[in-house]
């Protein structure tokens, strides 16, 4: 293999510059980035949101996980060069994974806002990249096709809260092993044009949803690295999961905790049970009582102890995602507490048919709870009826 992110970019002399073989990627971190997800703010959008995760005890996620990708990027066979942005935008981390990035935009002032991501776009275009490898969420997915539009494809690191956009890898890992395997040409990856969305975080705190699509962006994709964009459920799916959630309800043990998700399917559950439902974050249960609504991981962690726990999740429609995409409040700690066998998932076989993986996706950040995960889980599909289905990495 050759030398490997020389320096590609004029830097104001007039000294030659040994270029890499290979192409050339343009990396840019949002370092605050799903920063909101464990503590219950469902985002960052906002100085004063990032203020209060901050207070919440919030720590970054993105570099570390943006590490993660560039590992797997590096240890592969794909030729490129690597150019940056200053500091925690870029640099930090690529070095970290032992790149040697050129940094071709300098950071003017502590802290990062989307300002800062769209002049790092500006330029990495001025560089002729063939890939725009971000780390972030949907509002940095924006702020980059806002940019780039379709002239270069984007390949988003999930590091965010929401993440509901189709250009994120299913995980760090995944989205390192589809940039590398794009560099590499390889013939299993193709581009198609991705739906970029976002939700309104004012609106999610509030409790209601309001999804935007702003627009695509041409993206590699490959059908077990790749995920799509959420999907909604149709009229016999409602039925059906209306069925299955009353049964559950009344399934439910004495004395044991019930951790219950987002979305609409735990919604229909703790309507079963005459309970009202944060439908945007994660509530508990205990004795048909609602003990916690709108919890963090924090809060989940202490009402667990000492009492055995379940927890109830639902398959995000499109994205085939079980756990990491819009409920990090049930974090790898969570799980691993609660352990494998008492996970109870809803879905029905309408959605999982629809999944074009063909699996369901679970990325919490931690790699052996992730392994724990994966397999064959089995999932409530109508009353009485459960289903096994492949969970991947």
């Amino acid at each position: 293999m050759t030398d490997r992110n020389v320096q590609v970019a004029a830097t104001g002399d007039a000294s030659p510059r040994r270029v890499a073989s290979g192409k050339k990627i343009g990396l840019i971190v949002n370092p605050i980035a799903g920063m909101g997800g464990r503590v219950g703010l469902k985002g960052t959008d906002g100085a004063d949101v990032l203020d209060e995760a901050r207070r919440r005890g919030a720590r970054p996620v993105s570099s570390e996980r943006a590490l993660q990708a560039l590992k797997k990027l590096a240890a592969s066979n794909a030729e490129f060069s690597l150019v940056t942005a200053q500091g925690d935008l870029g640099e930090d981390v690529a070095r970290q994974a032992g790149l040697h990035p050129v940094v071709v935009h300098d950071k003017p002032h502590a802290g990062s806002t989307p300002a800062d991501t769209r002049e790092a776009v500006v330029a990495m275009l001025r560089e002729c990249v063939d890939l725009l490898l971000f780390a972030g969420g949907d509002g940095t997915a924006r702020d980059v096709l806002s940019v780039a539009g379709d002239r270069v494809p984007m390949l988003g690191i999930p590091t965010g809260v929401k993440m509901y956009s189709a250009v994120f890898g299913t995980s760090a890992l995944n989205a390192g092993d589809l940039a590398a395997r794009f560099i590499e040409g390889d013939p299993s990856v193709r581009l198609r044009e991705a739906e970029v969305m976002d939700i309104d975080e004012m609106a999610m705190r509030e409790d209601r949803m309001s999804a935007r699509l702003y627009g695509y962006a041409q993206s590699p994709h490959h059908r077990q690295l790749a995920q799509n964009a959420k999907a909604g459920s149709g009229l016999s799916e409602n039925v059906a999961l209306e069925a299955v959630s009353r049964q559950l309800a009344r399934q439910m043990r004495p004395g044991c905790l019930y951790i219950l998700g987002p979305g609409t399917t735990t919604r229909r559950v703790m309507s079963a049970l005459g309970l009202p439902k944060t439908l945007l974050g994660v509530d508990a249960v205990l004795d048909g009582a609602l003990v916690g609504a709108d919890l963090d991981e924090h809060a989940l962690l202490e009402l667990m102890q000492g009492r055995e726990s379940y927890i109830v999740v639902s398959v995000l429609g499109g994205h085939g995602s079980l756990f990491g995409r819009g409920n990090q409040q049930i974090s790898a700690d969570v799980i691993r507490q609660v352990g494998r066998d008492h996970i109870q998932i809803v879905a029905t076989l309408e959605k999982l048919v629809a999944l074009e993986s063909g699996a369901l996706h679970v990325d919490t950040g931690d790699e052996e709870v992730d392994a724990m995960l994966s397999g064959y889980l089995p999932l409530r599909t109508a009353p009485d009826r459960t289903v096994y289905f492949k969970v991947r990495s």
